[in-house]
């Protein structure tokens, strides 16, 4: 485990290395972010990546306007961005290839969202996105339920005129109390084709070690009928760009609870990895990764390593004084 100290408001935190980030590789690497392909009077957002810590920043940007309504978001102070991929499935288990099969998690599994939860229960949230598979839909809703704030997570049913109007909520008070829940197929996990359902193993003694190396790991090649990672990517960083970025800039705070292979395509777009290094990025499950968007800039901070650990929520001033709110609020 790295530790690293950040000294704000609050004590120390520890951070959880994520994956093969190689920062000493990228003093000073820039990415190029769109804010949304609504907002075609966005300026691109850029990104510098710390040398020896886990900490990035994208430069300020131009937040999106209406043209035709000359109205300009207001500028938000803070806003935090969470990222968890999916506690174990029930064939991570039994190591077969998932991929949009719809598979429950393991015991294993609900523990590590549960964990995931206690991570981040000081953190605030005010909108989840999640895929449409159960495995990713049960890690938001058992992490929330560990928040300290206690609003019940509700899903989003848009998919006709009828569902949304019969999952209507009439309470306002209880629509305060509620974290809306909104599912969206593009953040789902890569689609294996043929070999979903296959035994990894197996398929590797049939095929070759090589052969299944290169349909897991290559960035651009897809498995038989399948998709590679960077047609998983396409879909997926356009979702986050068109849906998500536009809610942290009215200043939402953000949970998107998926996949490896999508959550992937995301820090790829955030952390301008390069193909060859975004292969090598292992996301482990149920671990949540931290970001902070204030005035324009992103700022990664790893992962959140203690249940309860008040140096956690040390990152800004606005995230220790929510977490003070809410120490009072339950004492």
């Amino acid at each position: 485990m790295a530790t690293s100290t950040t000294q704000h408001v609050l004590s120390s935190i520890k951070l959880l290395p994520i994956g093969c980030f190689h920062p000493d590789k990228r003093n000073s690497c820039v990415l190029s972010v769109s804010v949304g392909r609504r907002c075609p009077s966005a300026r691109n957002l850029g990104l510098v990546c710390a040398s020896n810590t886990q900490t990035s920043v994208i430069e300020p940007v131009q937040l999106p306007g209406s043209p035709k309504s000359g109205v300009t978001p207001k500028k938000s102070g803070e806003s935090a961005l969470i990222l968890i991929r999916h506690g174990e499935s029930l064939w991570n288990e039994k190591n077969l290839f998932t991929g949009c099969v719809d598979v429950p998690l393991t015991p294993k599994g609900v523990d590590e969202a549960i964990e995931a939860g206690k991570r981040i229960c000081n953190i605030p949230v005010d909108v989840i996105y999640t895929s449409s598979l159960i495995r990713a839909q049960m890690t938001a809703m058992l992490a929330m339920m560990q928040h300290r704030r206690k609003k019940v997570p509700i899903i989003v049913h848009n998919e006709s005129e009828q569902a949304h109007k019969w999952s209507q909520i009439y309470s306002e008070e209880t629509k305060k109390q509620s974290i809306p829940v909104i599912t969206a197929w593009q953040l789902n996990e890569r689609m294996y084709g043929e070999l979903q359902g296959l035994n990894k193993q197996e398929t590797a003694d049939r095929f070759g070690k090589e052969q299944v190396h290169e349909w897991r790991r290559s960035y651009d090649i897809p498995p038989p009928n399948g998709e590679s990672l960077e047609m998983c990517a396409e879909r997926a960083v356009a979702y986050f760009k068109d849906q998500i970025i536009p809610k942290l800039v009215a200043g939402k705070h953000v949970m998107i609870a998926a996949h490896g292979n999508s959550l992937r395509s995301i820090i790829m777009h955030l952390d301008k990895l390069t193909s060859q290094e975004v292969i090598s990025l292992e996301l482990s499950t149920g671990i949540p990764m931290l970001y902070i968007f204030k005035e324009g800039k992103f700022i990664r901070r790893g992962s959140p390593a203690g249940p309860a650990e008040a140096g956690v929520y040390a990152y800004t001033k606005n995230l220790a004084q929510y977490r003070q709110k809410l120490d009072g609020m339950v004492q």
